[in-house]
């Protein structure tokens, strides 16, 4: 019996997909050991290295609630400002006049081709050299600057191949009742493609708060990550317990990004479906449009 996507399997095929699995867990297994052998035989498990996460506050707040905190806020200064900025760079570059199109296209491949540590230190060496930020603030500063012009850049592709993604229909419903190409973008296409576009605007955001540790290791900027190297030295050189607690916490914190970004989608789904977007012809800017079809954005669909 055979299915769209594969043929089904015969008893062959079926005793070696078993063996396959014993095989991969054996090597899984083996390999979990070895780990678990390393690091018992260097005192690595002992008690005394981890106690202080479960038995004191001072680890978390002398150390990682601090570096949190400074991960979090240049995340979100870097979100609040890449987005709009991305949106704005991701229209343009579908601009019909060229001089909008060009200067968009050039900003968004130069810095979506720099590293965004370069451009970390190159900010840190302007913001030193031509302004009079406090040494104390200057890494910060850099950090969202960096993570800003890089992030940028690629949600501006993101926003324009969301919205190349709408079917063409759209567009042409928006001329029918005489929109404008701004009107269109703004009351037909952006809103359309937020869904579509979603998961990749999430998926750069846990970029950007993983990359804030990039700061910590070369700028000094206090993050999540820097603060791995002052708790290991003042808790008995237990690096491989902080590396570990601090994972875990970026593991639940961009795990949280998702599940919330994943909710969101569904939401935005389930309401396109329940209920249309109705844009009338007074909504588009008092144009001379009398008998102009009403456009009803209906699940993707014009109707």
């Amino acid at each position: 019996m055979t299915s769209v996507l594969y043929d089904a399997q015969g008893p062959r095929a079926k005793q070696r997909n078993i063996l396959y699995t014993v095989l991969f867990l054996v090597v899984a297994a083996a390999a979990m050991w070895w780990l678990y052998d390393s690091l018992a035989s260097k005192h690595q498990l002992d008690w005394i290295k981890w106690k202080p996460f479960f038995t004191s506050s001072l680890p978390w707040e002398t150390y990682i609630w601090p570096g949190l905190q400074n991960t979090l806020k240049a995340a979100f200064f870097a979100l609040i400002i890449a987005l709009p900025l991305g949106a704005l760079f991701g229209i343009g570059r579908l601009s019909d006049h060229r001089w909008v199109r060009m200067p968009a296209g050039v900003v968004v491949e130069f810095f979506r081709a720099i590293p965004v540590l370069i451009l970390m230190i190159t900010a840190n060496a302007a913001y030193s050299e031509y302004t009079t930020i406090s040494s104390e603030s200057r890494p910060l500063y850099a950090v969202v600057t960096g993570l800003v012009l890089y992030n940028a850049s690629v949600l501006a592709e993101i926003v324009r191949a969301g919205i190349q993604s709408l079917p063409s229909g759209q567009t042409d419903a928006a001329k029918a009742i005489g929109m404008r190409k701004g009107q269109t973008m703004l009351y037909v296409l952006l809103p359309q493609s937020v869904t579509a576009m979603l998961p990749a605007i999430v998926s750069q955001l846990v970029v950007i708060v993983k990359d804030t540790a990039l700061g910590g290791a070369v700028l000094t900027f206090p993050e999540l990550l820097a603060s791995v190297r002052p708790m290991a030295a003042n808790y008995g050189a237990n690096t491989i317990a902080c590396f570990t607690i601090v994972a875990l916490i970026y593991i639940v914190v961009n795990f949280a990004l998702t599940s919330f970004a994943s909710w969101l989608e569904g939401r935005l789904r389930r309401r396109k479906k329940s209920t249309g977007a109705v844009v009338g012809a007074g909504t588009a800017g008092g144009l001379e449009t009398i008998g102009a079809p009403t456009l009803i954005v209906d699940d993707g669909r014009a109707v």
